[in-house]
């Protein structure tokens, strides 16, 4: 995977973009309140917009009383692809970030380790995957980027989407299929698919002109973009989550006096425990919008959504196991191999090992 550079240009405009909102917000509470710069995901997905947007913009001056004010932006009107982000938080251009293992997986294959893609199919089981490799994860945080995790995630189901009819998995074989983590590339090898690696808002104009032929995203953002108008055929096999993160710059996190620091927290699980809810329900909203109805939304996608058989699912699980895991495990090494075999591996009932030739 290749690296985005982080040109001194392309910071001076992010530090621009912020200028004008927090120099007047400064001036106004600097003797009383810590400032927070966050960034989020992506404006257009209903993550952003019902709960990264309102709790940074919103609540957390609201249970603080404005001994923090905050203010976020989403990443898509910053012109921001996602990979720099976690390394403009180190260098405290942002405060606050929002993302995804694929912003970070780069730095390291241990940031994959809890969204490894077909190998969790029960919201609640991936929870449980997720606080299992909390401490990993938070480590590794301060580690690479001096940052502070705060919060695990998910997005929504991700699921396979195409132009023309997929009816089992063996249908996806010669396909190009965008995908946006290497995990996902693993899974779409394993079925004899070509990874296109590309950032959503590249995917419909790639769809158009045959660039790729299906794309991973999950379920509710294929609605609210519309994305049935362009690949009227969904695949319903799950092939990952799109575990998310929130992680605070240590610097401005050791700024907070502790009473801050644990309001913050607190009011950071409680925003936790909501994603993890509507996601467990989202997926069925979505699905019934994409395809048929009812769609307590907006207008129906008529989508053709085929269900996948045992047999998709029994080839799924072995290339879970033959190819994603013993992939992921020769990118991290023996050390982040057994602490995965002592944490989600315990939860899974997987060891994960190299594959013998």
């Amino acid at each position: 995977m290749v690296f985005s550079v982080i040109s001194n240009k392309h910071v001076r405009m992010v530090l621009l973009s912020f200028c004008l909102f927090f120099c007047q917000l400064s001036s106004a509470f600097a003797a009383e309140s810590v400032i927070i710069k966050a960034v989020g995901t992506w404006g257009y997905f209903t993550n952003y917009q019902k709960h990264e947007g309102p709790f940074w913009n919103e609540r957390v001056a609201q249970v603080t009383d404005k001994q923090i004010v905050s203010e976020i932006t989403p990443q898509t009107e910053l012109d921001l692809q996602g990979i720099e982000i976690m390394r403009l938080v180190k260098q405290g251009v942002f405060d606050f970030a929002f993302g995804l293992p694929g912003y970070v997986s780069p730095e390291s294959a241990i940031f994959e380790g809890a969204d490894l893609s077909s190998l969790t199919q029960d919201i609640d089981v991936q929870r449980q995957v997720s606080e299992s490799y909390f401490p990993t994860l938070s480590q590794a945080f301060k580690e690479k980027y001096n940052a502070q995790l705060m919060t695990l995630y998910p997005f929504p189901s991700q699921m396979i989407w195409c132009k023309s009819l997929v009816s089992g998995i063996h249908d996806l074989k010669g396909k190009r299929i965008r995908v946006y983590l290497e995990t996902l590339s693993d899974f779409v090898e394993g079925v004899g698919a070509t990874p296109v690696n590309a950032p959503y808002k590249e995917v419909p104009d790639a769809l158009l002109n045959g660039s790729i032929d299906c794309a991973i995203t999950g379920t509710m953002s294929a609605y609210t973009t519309q994305l049935y108008e362009i690949a009227p055929y969904g695949f319903k096999l799950r092939v990952g989550w799109g575990l998310a993160f929130g992680a605070m710059n240590m610097d401005k996190w050791n700024l907070l006096d502790k009473p801050l620091q644990t309001t913050l927290q607190n009011e950071m699980n409680k925003l936790t425990d909501e994603m993890w809810r509507e996601t467990a329900t989202e997926d069925e909203v979505a699905l019934a919008c994409l395809s048929t109805g009812p769609c307590s939304l907006g207008e129906i996608g008529n989508m053709t959504l085929v269900e996948p058989l045992a047999a998709d699912l029994a080839i799924r699980d072995k290339v879970a196991r033959d190819v994603i895991l013993p992939r992921w495990v020769k990118r991290c090494g023996p050390e982040c191999t057994a602490n995965w075999n002592r944490t989600v591996g315990k939860v899974l009932d997987l060891r994960a090992s190299i594959k013998p030739e």
